[in-house]
């Protein structure tokens, strides 16, 4: 076998994994210094009550749990990602920076050169090794991304994108809030309009659910208006090797996304000040990293695995076979308990 960092794209294709219909790591991330990859770094708490600023990302995660939000941004406790958002995460490095070069040089043999110089990042990044994966499934993660990474052109064809800005930067306040991300790339459109397009490595959503996934980057929309003073004409999203899905962009559409973002800020800063996160209990507290510290997930992963309601590859798993209960949500260490569980998930 080839030294895994020369990025061997010969391999058969393998299949997606069902853990992209499970949300990913897909948002504003920062480039870190010593592995060059995307990773999010989002210190949002400030010293008085309410977050210093909202991403879309954060936004998401606190609508989605209000004491994941907790655990991840008030007490620091790890989320490291898993093998779909790496895989994510080096495809969206590696279009970064295709994107960049003229538009005749960005090709699908250019970006296999891409692949193999940039591999190494992710190949030494600790979160990487930390999955400690066989030669294997080494092989299958890279053709994953690579895949991922081959799907923009089922999409576009890039050599004609004319790309205004990748990995930009945006700082605002949208309608009182303290916003920021990082949005994947800023187009001119044929009429010199801007878009602002979105990398999804994740599984395209249905066409009842798409709608609601454009929020991010009708937020990234506003974001770059408050800071250019130029609307975009279009907010996309590019499902890598699937389709794109996109909106026109209208003063209503963001005065909707930035008045949904004042109602998320309102509600975290409230809870900041009583010091009081309730957990959402649902399907999420499988693949939730602190199951283990929070009583009411941990119950929705037993009451799902005994009524089979759970996929056998949910992470939270793990904890049934030796429960914990915390002390009090989020504080102190995990306990252990002599609650019997199944050895095994098979279903």
């Amino acid at each position: 076998m080839e030294p895994v960092s020369d990025f061997d794209l010969d391999d058969d294709e393998f299949a997606e994994s069902a853990i992209d219909l499970l949300p990913t790591v897909e948002g504003p991330m920062e480039i870190v210094a010593d592995a060059g990859t995307r990773r999010l770094h989002e210190p949002d708490v400030g010293q008085r009550p309410g977050p210093r600023s909202l991403s879309p990302s954060s936004a998401s995660v606190y609508r989605t749990c209000p004491r994941r939000w907790k655990f991840r941004y008030v007490d620091n406790l790890a989320d490291p990602p898993g093998e779909a958002a790496l895989a994510g995460t080096f495809a969206h490095r590696v279009l970064e920076v295709l994107m960049q070069l003229p538009g005749a040089e960005r090709s699908i043999d250019q970006a296999k050169v891409l692949a193999r110089q940039l591999w190494p990042e992710t190949e030494h990044d600790p979160d990487f090794q930390a999955l400690e994966l066989d030669d294997d499934k080494g092989r299958q993660f890279r053709w994953r991304a690579w895949k991922a990474i081959e799907g923009l052109w089922r999409l576009e064809d890039p050599s004609q994108v004319n790309v205004d800005a990748t990995e930009a930067k945006v700082s605002v306040d949208l309608g009182g809030v303290p916003f920021r991300g990082i949005v994947d790339r800023v187009d001119r459109g044929p009429d010199g309009a801007l878009v602002v397009a979105d990398y999804k490595s994740g599984r395209a959503p249905s066409e009842r659910f798409a709608e609601s996934r454009l929020e991010q980057v009708l937020l990234y929309a506003a974001a770059v208006q408050a800071e250019r003073g130029e609307m975009p004409r279009l907010a996309r999203l590019l499902y890598l090797a699937q389709r794109t899905i996109e909106v026109e962009v209208t003063i209503d559409r963001l005065a909707t996304v930035v008045g949904d973002l004042g109602e998320t800020h309102r509600s975290l800063t409230a809870d900041m000040e009583a010091e009081s996160f309730d957990p959402t209990p649902g399907p999420l507290c499988g693949w939730c990293p602190y199951a283990d510290r929070c009583p009411e997930g941990l119950r929705e992963v037993e009451s799902r695995y005994d009524s089979g309601r759970i996929r056998v590859d949910a992470p939270a798993l793990v904890h049934l076979i030796n429960p914990v209960t915390p002390p009090a949500a989020g504080g102190g260490e995990p306990v252990a308990t002599a609650q019997a569980a199944p050895s095994t998930a098979t279903r």
